[in-house]
Protein backbone atom coordinates (compact mmCIF):
# COMPACT_ATOMS: atom_id res chain seq x y z
CA UNK A 1 0.00 0.00 0.00
CA UNK A 2 1.11 3.86 -0.13
CA UNK A 3 3.11 5.76 2.25
CA UNK A 4 1.38 8.95 3.86
CA UNK A 5 3.36 11.68 4.91
CA UNK A 6 1.29 13.37 7.93
CA UNK A 7 2.14 16.55 8.85
CA UNK A 8 0.45 18.48 11.67
CA UNK A 9 1.42 21.00 14.17
CA UNK A 10 1.13 20.76 18.08
CA UNK A 11 -2.07 21.42 19.77
CA UNK A 12 -4.57 18.80 21.36
CA UNK A 13 -7.55 20.34 18.73
CA UNK A 14 -5.80 19.86 15.86
CA UNK A 15 -4.06 15.74 17.28
CA UNK A 16 -7.27 14.74 18.56
CA UNK A 17 -9.23 14.23 15.20
CA UNK A 18 -6.76 12.83 13.46
CA UNK A 19 -5.84 9.99 15.84
CA UNK A 20 -9.38 8.00 14.27
CA UNK A 21 -8.14 8.75 10.88
CA UNK A 22 -4.76 7.43 11.02
CA UNK A 23 -5.24 4.14 12.72
CA UNK A 24 -8.00 3.74 9.99
CA UNK A 25 -5.36 4.51 7.16
CA UNK A 26 -3.04 1.64 8.92
CA UNK A 27 -5.57 -0.92 9.64
CA UNK A 28 -6.36 -0.34 5.56
CA UNK A 29 -2.56 -0.90 4.97
CA UNK A 30 -1.12 2.45 4.58
CA UNK A 31 2.42 3.70 5.78
CA UNK A 32 2.25 7.04 7.71
CA UNK A 33 4.81 8.95 8.67
CA UNK A 34 3.56 11.64 11.34
CA UNK A 35 5.36 14.62 11.95
CA UNK A 36 4.13 16.45 15.31
CA UNK A 37 6.12 17.66 19.00
CA UNK A 38 7.37 15.14 21.40
CA UNK A 39 4.50 15.87 23.96
CA UNK A 40 1.84 13.47 21.32
CA UNK A 41 4.45 10.64 20.12
CA UNK A 42 3.00 8.60 22.32
CA UNK A 43 -0.49 8.75 21.77
CA UNK A 44 0.49 8.70 18.03
CA UNK A 45 2.37 5.80 18.04
CA UNK A 46 -0.23 3.61 19.37
CA UNK A 47 -2.03 4.65 16.30
CA UNK A 48 0.42 2.07 14.48
CA UNK A 49 2.28 5.53 12.63
CA UNK A 50 6.22 5.88 12.54
CA UNK A 51 6.32 9.34 15.02
CA UNK A 52 9.10 12.05 13.72
CA UNK A 53 9.43 15.52 15.61
CA UNK A 54 10.33 19.17 15.70
CA UNK A 55 11.55 21.36 18.61
CA UNK A 56 8.00 22.88 19.93
CA UNK A 57 9.73 25.02 21.83
CA UNK A 58 11.34 26.91 18.90
CA UNK A 59 8.35 26.38 16.94
CA UNK A 60 6.26 28.25 19.83
CA UNK A 61 8.85 30.88 19.83
CA UNK A 62 8.81 31.94 16.04
CA UNK A 63 4.99 31.68 16.01
CA UNK A 64 4.38 34.33 18.30
CA UNK A 65 7.31 36.37 16.99
CA UNK A 66 4.98 37.15 14.13
CA UNK A 67 2.93 39.28 16.57
CA UNK A 68 -0.75 38.82 18.33
CA UNK A 69 -2.95 41.40 17.47
CA UNK A 70 -4.20 41.04 13.80
CA UNK A 71 -4.69 38.12 11.81
CA UNK A 72 -1.82 39.02 9.54
CA UNK A 73 0.38 39.24 12.25
CA UNK A 74 -0.42 35.49 13.06
CA UNK A 75 -0.07 34.63 9.32
CA UNK A 76 3.57 36.05 9.61
CA UNK A 77 4.22 33.75 12.71
CA UNK A 78 3.12 30.83 10.49
CA UNK A 79 5.25 31.60 7.90
CA UNK A 80 8.04 32.40 10.50
CA UNK A 81 7.88 29.10 11.36
CA UNK A 82 8.88 27.60 7.95
CA UNK A 83 12.31 27.58 9.37
CA UNK A 84 11.65 25.10 12.40
CA UNK A 85 9.69 22.63 9.93
CA UNK A 86 10.29 22.61 6.83
CA UNK A 87 14.26 22.05 7.52
CA UNK A 88 13.41 19.54 10.15
CA UNK A 89 11.07 17.44 7.76
CA UNK A 90 13.54 17.54 4.86
CA UNK A 91 16.06 16.51 6.85
CA UNK A 92 14.40 13.56 8.26
CA UNK A 93 12.74 12.22 5.79
CA UNK A 94 15.75 12.53 3.09
CA UNK A 95 15.79 9.67 0.65
CA UNK A 96 12.50 8.01 1.54
CA UNK A 97 9.62 7.96 -0.87
CA UNK A 98 5.81 9.03 -0.03
CA UNK A 99 2.87 8.67 -2.25
CA UNK A 100 0.55 11.37 -0.64
CA UNK A 101 0.78 14.49 1.87
CA UNK A 102 -1.91 15.08 4.20
CA UNK A 103 -1.27 18.38 6.34
CA UNK A 104 -3.26 20.86 9.01
CA UNK A 105 -5.45 23.30 7.79
CA UNK A 106 -3.07 25.63 9.77
CA UNK A 107 0.34 24.32 11.28
CA UNK A 108 3.51 23.04 9.89
CA UNK A 109 3.71 24.76 6.46
CA UNK A 110 2.04 21.69 4.62
CA UNK A 111 0.71 23.64 1.55
CA UNK A 112 4.68 24.51 1.42
CA UNK A 113 5.79 21.12 1.84
CA UNK A 114 3.15 19.19 -0.75
CA UNK A 115 4.39 22.05 -3.35
CA UNK A 116 8.10 20.90 -2.60
CA UNK A 117 8.02 17.23 -2.83
CA UNK A 118 5.48 17.59 -5.51
CA UNK A 119 3.10 15.22 -3.52
CA UNK A 120 -0.59 15.06 -3.77
CA UNK A 121 -1.96 16.67 -1.05
CA UNK A 122 -4.88 16.75 1.69
CA UNK A 123 -5.86 19.35 3.81
CA UNK A 124 -6.96 17.92 7.36
CA UNK A 125 -9.35 20.64 8.71
CA UNK A 126 -10.25 20.96 12.35
CA UNK A 127 -11.75 23.80 12.73
CA UNK A 128 -14.38 25.45 10.65
CA UNK A 129 -13.55 25.81 6.97
CA UNK A 130 -12.80 29.07 5.26
CA UNK A 131 -13.48 30.06 1.48
CA UNK A 132 -11.28 32.23 -0.29
CA UNK A 133 -14.53 34.53 -0.57
CA UNK A 134 -15.01 34.83 3.09
CA UNK A 135 -11.08 35.05 4.03
CA UNK A 136 -10.67 37.80 1.87
CA UNK A 137 -13.20 39.84 3.63
CA UNK A 138 -11.68 39.76 6.94
CA UNK A 139 -8.45 40.76 5.35
CA UNK A 140 -10.56 44.02 3.72
CA UNK A 141 -11.49 45.02 7.09
CA UNK A 142 -8.00 44.77 8.11
CA UNK A 143 -7.04 47.06 5.23
CA UNK A 144 -10.19 49.39 5.96
CA UNK A 145 -9.95 49.48 10.23
CA UNK A 146 -6.11 49.26 11.06
CA UNK A 147 -4.41 52.43 10.76
CA UNK A 148 -1.82 52.77 7.69
CA UNK A 149 0.79 53.08 10.59
CA UNK A 150 0.29 49.91 11.85
CA UNK A 151 -1.03 47.97 8.53
CA UNK A 152 1.95 48.98 6.29
CA UNK A 153 4.55 47.49 8.78
CA UNK A 154 2.67 43.97 9.34
CA UNK A 155 2.08 43.88 5.30
CA UNK A 156 5.88 44.43 4.62
CA UNK A 157 6.73 41.73 6.55
CA UNK A 158 4.34 39.36 5.01
CA UNK A 159 5.92 40.36 1.55
CA UNK A 160 9.78 40.37 2.78
CA UNK A 161 8.67 36.56 4.31
CA UNK A 162 6.98 34.92 0.88
CA UNK A 163 10.15 36.73 -0.89
CA UNK A 164 12.66 34.98 1.53
CA UNK A 165 10.00 31.38 1.21
CA UNK A 166 10.53 31.54 -2.58
CA UNK A 167 14.04 32.44 -2.45
CA UNK A 168 14.71 29.38 0.18
CA UNK A 169 12.60 26.96 -0.41
CA UNK A 170 11.45 27.82 -4.38
CA UNK A 171 7.84 28.04 -3.71
CA UNK A 172 5.22 30.55 -4.76
CA UNK A 173 3.09 32.17 -1.64
CA UNK A 174 0.06 34.38 -3.42
CA UNK A 175 -2.24 35.27 -0.62
CA UNK A 176 -2.33 34.82 2.90
CA UNK A 177 -5.49 32.60 2.74
CA UNK A 178 -2.97 30.10 1.49
CA UNK A 179 -0.90 30.36 4.57
CA UNK A 180 -3.44 30.44 7.03
CA UNK A 181 -5.78 28.16 5.59
CA UNK A 182 -3.39 25.70 3.32
CA UNK A 183 -5.54 24.97 0.78
CA UNK A 184 -5.47 21.58 -1.50
CA UNK A 185 -6.92 19.37 -4.00
CA UNK A 186 -8.98 18.11 -1.05
CA UNK A 187 -10.14 19.30 2.03
CA UNK A 188 -11.47 17.00 4.75
CA UNK A 189 -13.64 18.89 7.64
CA UNK A 190 -14.72 17.44 10.31
CA UNK A 191 -17.60 18.56 11.17
CA UNK A 192 -21.20 18.20 9.22
CA UNK A 193 -22.37 20.53 6.72
CA UNK A 194 -24.98 21.55 8.65
CA UNK A 195 -23.05 22.88 11.63
CA UNK A 196 -20.52 24.66 9.23
CA UNK A 197 -21.05 28.20 8.51
CA UNK A 198 -22.03 28.95 4.94
CA UNK A 199 -21.73 24.72 4.62
CA UNK A 200 -23.24 25.73 1.04
CA UNK A 201 -20.88 27.98 -0.58
CA UNK A 202 -17.76 25.27 0.04
CA UNK A 203 -17.60 22.72 -3.41
CA UNK A 204 -17.16 19.34 -3.85
CA UNK A 205 -13.59 19.55 -2.92
CA UNK A 206 -14.66 19.89 0.43
CA UNK A 207 -15.89 16.78 2.13
CA UNK A 208 -17.56 17.33 5.33
CA UNK A 209 -16.78 13.95 7.46
CA UNK A 210 -18.44 14.60 10.72
CA UNK A 211 -16.96 14.67 14.02
CA UNK A 212 -13.73 12.12 14.26
CA UNK A 213 -14.44 10.87 17.78
CA UNK A 214 -12.12 7.76 19.18
CA UNK A 215 -10.24 6.97 21.60
CA UNK A 216 -7.88 9.41 22.84
CA UNK A 217 -5.01 6.60 23.86
CA UNK A 218 -4.50 8.29 26.73
CA UNK A 219 -4.57 6.70 30.19
CA UNK A 220 -7.47 7.84 33.10
CA UNK A 221 -7.91 7.17 36.21
CA UNK A 222 -11.53 7.92 36.60
CA UNK A 223 -14.32 6.07 39.35
CA UNK A 224 -16.98 5.88 36.73
CA UNK A 225 -19.67 4.28 39.39
CA UNK A 226 -19.45 7.53 40.90
CA UNK A 227 -21.75 9.26 38.17
CA UNK A 228 -23.54 6.15 36.62
CA UNK A 229 -27.23 7.00 36.70
CA UNK A 230 -26.65 10.54 38.41
CA UNK A 231 -26.40 12.80 34.95
CA UNK A 232 -23.88 15.02 35.88
CA UNK A 233 -23.18 18.46 34.87
CA UNK A 234 -19.88 18.44 33.12
CA UNK A 235 -17.48 21.85 33.66
CA UNK A 236 -14.12 21.86 31.39
CA UNK A 237 -12.25 24.71 30.15
CA UNK A 238 -10.33 22.89 27.68
CA UNK A 239 -6.40 21.82 27.51
CA UNK A 240 -4.91 25.44 26.69
CA UNK A 241 -6.24 28.28 28.36
CA UNK A 242 -7.75 26.61 31.82
CA UNK A 243 -6.06 28.38 34.45
CA UNK A 244 -9.23 29.65 35.26
CA UNK A 245 -9.19 29.35 38.87
CA UNK A 246 -11.96 32.23 39.80
CA UNK A 247 -14.42 30.54 37.14
CA UNK A 248 -13.94 27.19 39.29
CA UNK A 249 -14.40 28.55 42.17
CA UNK A 250 -17.88 30.37 40.65
CA UNK A 251 -19.13 27.14 39.42
CA UNK A 252 -18.59 25.44 43.19
CA UNK A 253 -20.87 28.67 44.58
CA UNK A 254 -23.37 28.00 41.29
CA UNK A 255 -23.89 24.18 41.80
CA UNK A 256 -22.22 23.33 45.24
CA UNK A 257 -24.75 21.64 47.65
CA UNK A 258 -27.62 21.27 44.39
CA UNK A 259 -29.56 18.15 43.22
CA UNK A 260 -26.59 18.15 40.73
CA UNK A 261 -24.00 15.79 40.35
CA UNK A 262 -21.20 18.15 39.06
CA UNK A 263 -17.55 16.39 37.42
CA UNK A 264 -15.57 19.59 37.07
CA UNK A 265 -11.77 19.34 34.95
CA UNK A 266 -9.49 22.27 36.25
CA UNK A 267 -6.80 20.89 33.62
CA UNK A 268 -2.96 20.71 34.57
CA UNK A 269 -1.99 24.15 36.25
CA UNK A 270 -4.26 24.24 38.57
CA UNK A 271 -4.29 22.84 42.02
CA UNK A 272 -7.47 20.96 43.55
CA UNK A 273 -6.48 22.55 46.72
CA UNK A 274 -6.45 26.01 45.69
CA UNK A 275 -10.11 25.95 45.52
CA UNK A 276 -10.81 25.46 48.83
CA UNK A 277 -13.55 23.53 50.46
CA UNK A 278 -15.02 21.36 47.63
CA UNK A 279 -18.92 20.74 48.00
CA UNK A 280 -20.18 16.97 48.51
CA UNK A 281 -21.49 16.64 45.14
CA UNK A 282 -18.32 17.64 43.30
CA UNK A 283 -16.07 15.78 41.72
CA UNK A 284 -13.11 17.68 40.74
CA UNK A 285 -10.07 16.34 38.89
CA UNK A 286 -7.16 17.71 37.01
CA UNK A 287 -8.23 15.66 34.12
CA UNK A 288 -11.02 13.87 33.00
CA UNK A 289 -11.64 11.13 30.36
CA UNK A 290 -13.98 13.48 28.32
CA UNK A 291 -15.33 11.47 25.55
CA UNK A 292 -16.26 8.33 28.02
CA UNK A 293 -17.73 10.69 31.01
CA UNK A 294 -19.97 12.72 28.31
CA UNK A 295 -21.78 9.64 27.75
CA UNK A 296 -23.04 9.75 30.99
CA UNK A 297 -23.47 14.02 31.18
CA UNK A 298 -26.96 16.15 30.87
CA UNK A 299 -25.41 19.24 30.24
CA UNK A 300 -21.96 20.09 29.52
CA UNK A 301 -19.98 24.04 30.32
CA UNK A 302 -17.55 24.81 28.11
CA UNK A 303 -15.29 26.38 26.48
CA UNK A 304 -16.38 25.84 23.14
CA UNK A 305 -13.41 24.70 21.17
CA UNK A 306 -14.43 22.52 18.34
CA UNK A 307 -13.30 19.07 19.62
CA UNK A 308 -15.06 19.94 22.56
CA UNK A 309 -18.23 21.29 21.53
CA UNK A 310 -18.58 18.50 18.72
CA UNK A 311 -17.89 15.72 21.50
CA UNK A 312 -20.70 17.07 23.75
CA UNK A 313 -23.01 17.47 20.76
CA UNK A 314 -22.02 13.81 19.44
CA UNK A 315 -22.92 12.26 22.75
CA UNK A 316 -26.28 13.86 22.51
CA UNK A 317 -25.30 16.77 25.24
CA UNK A 318 -27.09 20.34 25.35
CA UNK A 319 -23.71 23.08 26.04
CA UNK A 320 -23.37 26.43 27.83
CA UNK A 321 -20.51 28.13 26.33
CA UNK A 322 -18.14 30.25 27.24
CA UNK A 323 -15.82 30.86 24.61
CA UNK A 324 -12.51 32.27 25.57
CA UNK A 325 -10.40 32.75 22.31
CA UNK A 326 -9.47 32.09 18.50
CA UNK A 327 -12.59 30.68 16.47
CA UNK A 328 -14.59 29.45 19.85
CA UNK A 329 -16.90 32.46 19.35
CA UNK A 330 -18.15 31.74 16.29
CA UNK A 331 -18.82 28.14 17.48
CA UNK A 332 -20.63 30.17 20.69
CA UNK A 333 -22.44 31.79 18.24
CA UNK A 334 -23.55 28.54 15.58
CA UNK A 335 -24.05 26.57 18.58
CA UNK A 336 -26.87 29.03 19.79
CA UNK A 337 -28.20 29.31 15.84
CA UNK A 338 -28.72 25.41 15.90
CA UNK A 339 -30.71 25.53 19.40
CA UNK A 340 -28.15 23.14 20.95
CA UNK A 341 -27.58 25.79 24.05
CA UNK A 342 -26.74 29.09 25.09
CA UNK A 343 -23.58 31.28 25.26
CA UNK A 344 -22.47 33.10 28.21
CA UNK A 345 -19.42 36.00 28.46
CA UNK A 346 -17.22 34.95 31.26
CA UNK A 347 -16.45 38.58 32.06
CA UNK A 348 -18.54 39.56 34.80
CA UNK A 349 -20.41 35.85 34.86
CA UNK A 350 -21.95 36.04 37.98
CA UNK A 351 -22.79 32.09 39.90
CA UNK A 352 -26.60 33.10 39.69
CA UNK A 353 -25.96 33.72 36.33
CA UNK A 354 -24.61 30.47 35.65
CA UNK A 355 -26.66 28.49 37.85
CA UNK A 356 -29.97 29.87 35.85
CA UNK A 357 -28.33 29.08 32.45
CA UNK A 358 -28.02 25.79 33.49
CA UNK A 359 -31.72 25.64 34.82
CA UNK A 360 -33.23 27.32 31.49
CA UNK A 361 -31.27 24.81 29.38
CA UNK A 362 -32.18 21.60 31.24
CA UNK A 363 -35.78 22.84 31.51
CA UNK A 364 -36.55 23.54 27.80
CA UNK A 365 -37.40 20.66 25.94
CA UNK A 366 -36.21 22.97 22.83
CA UNK A 367 -32.89 21.95 23.32
CA UNK A 368 -32.87 18.22 23.43
CA UNK A 369 -34.50 18.23 20.06
CA UNK A 370 -32.17 20.34 18.47
CA UNK A 371 -29.30 18.35 19.89
CA UNK A 372 -30.71 15.23 19.13
CA UNK A 373 -30.94 16.49 15.69
CA UNK A 374 -27.56 17.48 15.10
CA UNK A 375 -26.15 14.16 17.30
CA UNK A 376 -28.07 12.30 14.27
CA UNK A 377 -26.50 14.55 11.25
CA UNK A 378 -23.08 14.05 13.01
CA UNK A 379 -23.42 10.26 13.57
CA UNK A 380 -24.55 9.73 9.99
CA UNK A 381 -21.83 11.31 8.34
CA UNK A 382 -19.42 9.07 9.16
CA UNK A 383 -16.42 10.53 11.16
CA UNK A 384 -12.73 9.20 10.58
CA UNK A 385 -14.19 6.04 8.67
CA UNK A 386 -15.66 8.18 6.13
CA UNK A 387 -12.66 10.34 6.02
CA UNK A 388 -10.44 7.74 4.63
CA UNK A 389 -13.57 6.35 2.22
CA UNK A 390 -12.72 10.04 0.89
CA UNK A 391 -8.67 9.61 1.08
CA UNK A 392 -8.88 6.74 -0.87
CA UNK A 393 -10.77 7.99 -3.58
CA UNK A 394 -8.50 10.96 -3.91
CA UNK A 395 -5.82 7.75 -4.42
CA UNK A 396 -8.24 6.54 -6.96
CA UNK A 397 -8.12 9.99 -8.70
CA UNK A 398 -4.38 10.61 -8.65
CA UNK A 399 -3.80 7.07 -9.76
CA UNK A 400 -2.04 6.20 -6.27
CA UNK A 401 -1.21 2.56 -5.68
CA UNK A 402 -4.33 1.11 -4.01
Amino acid sequence: MARVLFINGGSEGHINPTIGVVQELISRGEEVVYFSIEAFRERIEKTGASVRTFDDQKFIKAFISGGRDYLLERINGLLLTADIVIPSVLEQIEGEHFDYIIHDSMFGCGRLLAQMLKLPAINSCTSFAQTKVSFDKVMEQFSRNVPAETAEPINDKFKSLTAMAKEKYGVEIHSPYEVFCNPAPLTIVYTAREFQPYGEAFDQSYKFVGPSISSRLTSANFDFSAIKGKNPIYISLGTVFNQAIDFYKLCLEAFGNTEHTVVLSIGGKTQISDLGEIPKNFIVKNYVPQTEVLQYTKLFITHGGMNSTHEGLYYGVPLIVLPQSADQPVIAEQVANIGAGVRLQMQGLTANQLREAADHVLSLSAFKKSVAKIRETFRKSGGYRQAVDEIFEFKNQYHIEI
